[in-house]
């Protein structure tokens, strides 16, 4: 029987990260997904050398918020899906836009998406946290609050928007790109 992503035994590797932890699964040469955990969830030594490579990249970004990302991934999704993780992909560290930006801007509507950031494969490397709604922080991985929602606001944090986060910032750089 063949694993599939959404199977936690089809997990590679399993690291700490702040507010969970971040599930790795890998097939042949590529990574097929990156999932977040709860902090409860059992940590997991790194199964393939690839699952070590993806390991050691998620612990730089940790560290580091300018790491960058140089892994094989094995994305599957619609070509809207897929337009809205690449849009994702070209937000700079350190800035945000809104769902219904990104809509605008790939034809759409704000809640597909959403429904597309949620679907997301690779969290933190397609960083979907940077997408807020455009009067707070939003939904993150198909949940509006719990663990995840503190993680999209470490994940924010973390990338030099503390004082944009806590100042309300954040959210007027979101209304402005809606004008």
């Amino acid at each position: 029987m063949k694993k599939t992503s959404g199977d936690p035994s089809a997990l590679a590797a399993v690291i700490e990260f702040p507010r969970m932890r971040v599930g790795i699964s890998v097939e042949s040469e590529a990574v097929t997904g990156i999932r977040y955990l709860p902090p409860e969830t059992a940590l997991m030594a790194p199964e393939s050398n690839l699952a070590e490579r993806a390991v050691r990249q998620i612990e730089r970004y940790r560290d580091d918020p300018d790491a960058v990302f140089g892994l094989p991934l094995h994305p599957s999704g619609t070509n809207f899906q897929r337009d809205v993780w690449r849009q994702i992909s070209a937000i700079p560290r350190g800035r945000v836009r809104t769902y219904g930006e990104l809509a605008r801007r790939i034809g759409g509507e704000a809640r597909a998406v959403g429904q597309a950031c949620g679907d997301n494969p690779f969290p933190i490397v397609v960083p979907c946290h940077r997408v807020v709604a455009a009067d707070g922080l939003g939904g993150f991985s198909h949940h509006v609050d719990g663990y995840l929602l503190e993680a999209k606001k470490w994940l924010l944090k973390h990338e030099g928007n503390l004082q944009m986060y806590e100042t309300g910032q954040l959210w007027r750089e979101a209304s402005e790109a809606r004008e």
